[in-house]
């Protein structure tokens, strides 16, 4: 089995910031999801929109696009990153008990956008937690991860489970 060389480690194997001065500036994307399992009331209260905090998931949107923001002022190797483009959507699955967010960023840079379509759907989702928590406090939430990105050397990737619809 072949080891990946980690490439925010250098050779003597300290932890360092990547240098993609080097890079092509692209067109790069990712999208994101996360899933915020809850019970019944909880989402009967971001449905009907009665909860007495306001619109949840405008509320839970607008933390999710901060959150990609501010990525590089959380995670201590990202790059500031000058996005072009946050979106998050949330959705709620009652059937499953749960809301779906997804989410999608974009620039023209020299670094990807990972970590930022990350952060915006586990911003959002804790802000989802945030608010609907007195109404159900053992929510869960699960299945954060990147379903595609695109741009760079790698081109296009896409996550083998994600959603083909």
């Amino acid at each position: 089995m072949s080891v990946t060389k980690l490439s925010h480690v250098d050779a003597s194997g300290q932890a360092n910031m990547v240098d993609v001065s080097a890079k092509n500036i692209t067109t790069r994307t990712a999208t994101a999801e996360a899933y915020v399992y809850m019970n019944e009331a909880a989402l009967t209260v971001i449905q009907e929109g009665s909860h007495h905090k306001g619109d949840v998931f405008g509320v839970a949107r607008i933390a999710g696009i901060q959150g990609a923001k501010q990525t590089a002022q959380l995670i201590p190797l990202c790059h500031p990153l000058m996005l072009s483009k946050v979106s998050v959507e949330l959705e709620l699955q009652p059937e499953q008990g749960r809301a779906r967010i997804e989410t999608l960023c974009k620039l023209d840079g020299k670094t990807g956008v990972e970590m930022e379509a990350l952060t915006a759907a586990s911003v959002a989702a804790l802000t989802l937690f945030d608010m609907v928590k007195a109404v159900d406090p053992a929510m869960r939430i699960e299945g954060i991860r990147v379903l595609s990105k695109t741009g760079g050397k790698t081109g296009q990737w896409q996550h083998q489970e994600a959603r083909h619809d």
